[in-house]
């Protein structure tokens, strides 16, 4: 197990009357690729900031291996920030921006010529030492940012929505460069997105916040598979969430049907949430499946296609490379492991509340 890197302790931040984060506790570890994934106003971004020396809580620490560090400012912090906006100096040609806080720091000439040659070599922008920022495209400045950054070898590199103002091709390449980035430099990346896809693409760990309050710390994977509440279902990927009964132990009646499922522990006629993701949903001929209902939309998205089938009076959002047409008759079925099954919130605040330890 890696050690803990950065340790935020207890953390809580208003705004006004506007809680922001309350009580968050969340640790970073070494050479850990951690994002923070949730809606605008989920509190994401206050915790980068926090992290970095731009903001300071109204309680809690930050601790860096070991060390309180929550009064320190960011730049006597071993870390460094790259923003959605690239905030290059335009005045300066990409050498001159990538050397900017290796002179601050009054490295000598040929340490500084050396540190932009790799930095560039890095990020694959061999020869750009004389360019200016406006010459270049969106994905080469953010590049250069992420270099200027590198170049002062931090521990700790944050990334706040760092490829939100790239197109859809350049966001995805951009993705594969930051994994290899990090995977070369060993430092650790604390990432800043809404994206979902984003974030199941490159983290070690997604923490998936919503409210001000963490619901989920896992690997991509878990977070997928096995969403703990309604909220994280819902916000990773599409999902089918059914309103249901937990007649017994691997036994829940969906949709006044009963479902082999695999879930214990949830006692015995209890009310639930099932989650069923769309490609997990199996379109059989009626008599063989466990339900009945009937294809009423249906979109081809390339790789499958997207159907939407009334059955048992909730509509089933269904991915599948098999296509069936608007207006056929179609059975469920669903593989009792692909069923999952979830605690239902007593109240709205339990449901924003979630879980706040790793």
């Amino acid at each position: 197990m890696k050690e803990k890197l950065i340790d935020l302790v207890g953390i809580t931040k208003s705004y006004g009357d506007n809680i922001v984060l309350d009580d968050l506790n969340l640790y970073i570890r070494e050479n850990e690729f951690l994002t923070l994934l949730g809606p605008s106003g989920c509190g994401k971004t206050t915790t980068l900031r926090i992290i970095g020396g731009f903001e300071t809580p109204d309680k809690g620490a930050v601790l860096s291996n070991g060390r309180d560090i929550t009064k320190l400012p960011p730049n006597k912090r071993q870390l460094n920030t790259v923003f959605q906006k690239y905030a290059l100096f335009p005045h300066m040609n990409i050498a001159e921006n990538i050397a900017f806080g290796l002179k601050i720091k009054n490295k000598s000439k040929s340490y500084i010529n050396d540190k932009i040659k790799y930095a560039l070599k890095l990020v694959n922008l061999d020869g750009f030492e004389k360019r200016m920022p406006d010459s270049l495209s969106g994905g080469q400045q953010q590049r250069i940012a992420i270099a200027r950054a590198i170049v002062n070898e931090p521990k700790v590199l944050l990334l706040d929505e760092p490829l939100g103002a790239l197109d859809l091709k350049l966001r995805q390449d951009m993705q594969y460069e930051l994994i290899r980035l990090k995977n070369e430099l060993g430092i650790t990346f604390i990432y800043v997105t809404h994206d979902q896809e984003e974030a199941l693409t490159m983290s070690d760990t997604i923490v998936v916040m919503n409210q001000g309050y963490i619901q989920q710390i896992g690997s991509p994977e878990s977070i997928y598979n096995e969403p703990e509440n309604a909220f994280v279902a819902d916000f990773i990927g599409d999902s089918n969430i059914i309103p249901s009964t937990m007649i017994r132990d691997e036994l829940v009646n969906i949709l006044g049907v009963q479902f082999a499922c695999v879930d214990k522990g949830f006692g015995t006629n209890k009310p639930v949430d099932v989650v069923i993701r769309p490609e997990d949903v199996e379109l059989v001929a009626p008599e063989n499946g466990t339900l009945e209902g009937t294809v009423t939309h249906l979109i081809f998205k390339g790789v499958h296609y997207e159907m939407e089938v009334s059955a048992g009076g909730f509509e089933w959002l269904v991915h599948s490379t098999l296509m069936h047409p608007v207006g056929e008759k179609v059975g469920i079925r669903v593989d009792p492991f692909n069923i999952q099954i979830m605690n239902k919130p007593a109240s709205e605040d339990e449901e924003a509340i979630g879980i706040d330890e790793q």
